[in-house]
């Protein structure tokens, strides 16, 4: 139960939403396994348009790098084939999860695996955090950081160390030897006062 594998991700996008025309131009990716990262995917990649001064700023991604990127598609077919059959997780999933299958539908394939929001399970692990953002949580918990934001391996990375220091301290505080993928996802779907009942049932449970 706890040797499963899981991909983290996350994109860097032209702006908020697929359904307004935007697209990906930079993913990032980290394969956890026995609750190590294992393996990395990482690649710009070009809309085919040209991305805002905005964004440009915000993640550091410039129109002259795009240019010479591969295009979406074809990264998109490589990280198909890496995502493979592995659980899923993102930060503020539902965001990279609309990019995720606008992009697969482009190339015809689609994802057949659910996404766990590693930011709705921190609220519930660490409830009297300050913020729930990356960055926050990062420095909250003292986790490793390449200190390289809205890049999207360097994001993807930090999630991997965030969801690894999860796993560790509900393993830690609820004496559980295990926690299993579904067991983390149950937890982002109750809320975040019944969130220490259904620990110490699980804890009971396996216990």
């Amino acid at each position: 139960m706890g040797n499963y594998s899981l991909i983290v991700l996350d994109f860097e996008t032209t702006g908020l939403s697929p359904d307004c025309g935007d697209r990906a131009i930079e993913i990032g990716a980290v394969l956890i396994r026995n609750n190590e990262i294992v393996d990395r995917f990482q690649s710009l990649m070009n809309p085919g348009m040209r991305i805002s001064s905005f964004i440009e700023d915000y993640t550091g991604i410039t129109n002259k790098m795009l240019s010479s990127a591969p295009p979406v598609a074809e990264v998109m077919k490589k990280f198909a084939i890496f995502m493979a059959q592995h659980h899923l997780v993102a930060h503020n999933a539902s965001f990279d999860r609309r990019f995720l299958d606008a992009e697969l539908q482009r190339i015809n394939k689609k994802r057949c695996q659910e996404i766990a929001c590693s930011m709705l399970i921190s609220r519930r692990v660490y409830p009297d955090a300050p913020s729930h953002s990356l960055e926050s949580l990062v420095r909250l918990r003292k986790l490793k950081t390449s200190g390289v934001h809205h890049r999207a391996l360097a994001d993807a990375e930090m999630t991997g160390h965030l969801w690894i220091s999860m796993v560790r301290d509900i393993k830690a505080v609820y004496q559980l030897k295990q926690v299993s993928f579904s067991a983390m996802q149950q937890l982002a779907k109750v809320s975040k006062a019944a969130a220490p009942n259904y620990l110490k049932r699980l804890s009971a449970e396996l216990g």
